[in-house]
């Protein structure tokens, strides 16, 4: 891949591959719309109806480790090892403290991955290679992309069967979901013929407030088959939830952001066709 000024150039087709094992990238260039939030509560819930589940922390922020109550500075064995193959790929999995929920974490190094990558060979299909040899180990692999279109994100693209959007209900959102699925369009186009939109997700839900409704409204009608039916409500306990590293589940199993993402992973495993 090339990037010359806003246009990407891509060198290298992907021969179709069918896997048994769903790998599911939850991406959008923007930051603050709930990727994170999406991705590890996403992967409870499928924990929670009997999936075997992989999170890859694939954000130098290591939000999602930290949202699992894993320690960084503890960490032996990153996703930066495992990008950079100074390590196997089974050395860089950890366990969650969850039964069937294992992480690839996360930590500042990956910062700098994106510029060592862009003279490795199989830049863009790293991911993809390593998630290949574990693949059997698990039902789902989600992968928790950065807020960027960069070489990050792009290897979780290369490596996943779908893709899931969090999409926060604001002015600007439309603009930036036509952005991204024209990235999309272009990966599936010049890398990953299988990769495929599962659904946008609407985040930070107020059905009080005009402006939700009417950014939910203009979604459906741009993207009436991409829109899912499930709302994530705006919700202070699921910005708790991390600092305690709990997953909403087990921090507020009662409330309406835990209720709403059971129904998300109900409605991801139909779309998924499971």
């Amino acid at each position: 891949m090339q990037f010359s000024g806003s246009t990407i150039v891509f060198h290298v087709k992907q021969d179709a591959q069918a896997r048994r094992t769903r790998v599911l990238a939850i991406a959008n260039q923007k930051g603050g719309v709930g990727k994170t939030t999406t991705a590890v509560n996403l992967a409870g819930e499928l924990v929670r109806r009997g999936q075997r589940v992989l999170l890859i922390d694939s954000d130098p922020q290591g939000n999602a480790t930290t949202s699992l109550g894993v320690a960084k500075r503890s960490l032996s064995a990153t996703i930066y090892d495992l990008l950079m193959q100074t390590v196997h790929v089974q050395a860089a999995i950890i366990t969650s403290g969850r039964e069937r929920l294992d992480l690839v974490p996360a930590d500042e190094d990956l910062a700098g991955a994106a510029i060592e990558l862009a003279g490795l060979d199989r830049r863009e299909w790293r991911l993809h290679d390593a998630i290949d040899q574990i693949a059997p180990n698990y039902d789902h692999v989600i992968i928790d992309c950065p807020p960027s279109l960069g070489l990050l994100t792009l290897n979780a693209l290369c490596a996943a069967n779908s893709v899931l959007i969090p999409l926060q209900c604001e002015y600007l959102a439309l603009e930036g979901l036509a952005q991204l699925k024209g990235t999309l369009d272009r990966v599936r186009d010049g890398l990953n013929p299988s990769l495929q939109i599962v659904g946008v997700v609407m985040t930070m839900y107020d059905g009080r407030t005009n402006l939700a409704q009417q950014v939910v409204e203009e979604v459906r009608q741009y993207f009436p088959r991409l829109i899912c039916r499930t709302l994530i409500p705006r919700s202070v306990r699921i910005s708790e939830a991390p600092s305690y590293g709990k997953l909403i589940a087990e921090y507020d199993p009662l409330g309406r952001s835990a209720q709403a993402y059971a129904a998300l992973a109900d409605e991801v495993l139909q779309r998924e066709g499971l």
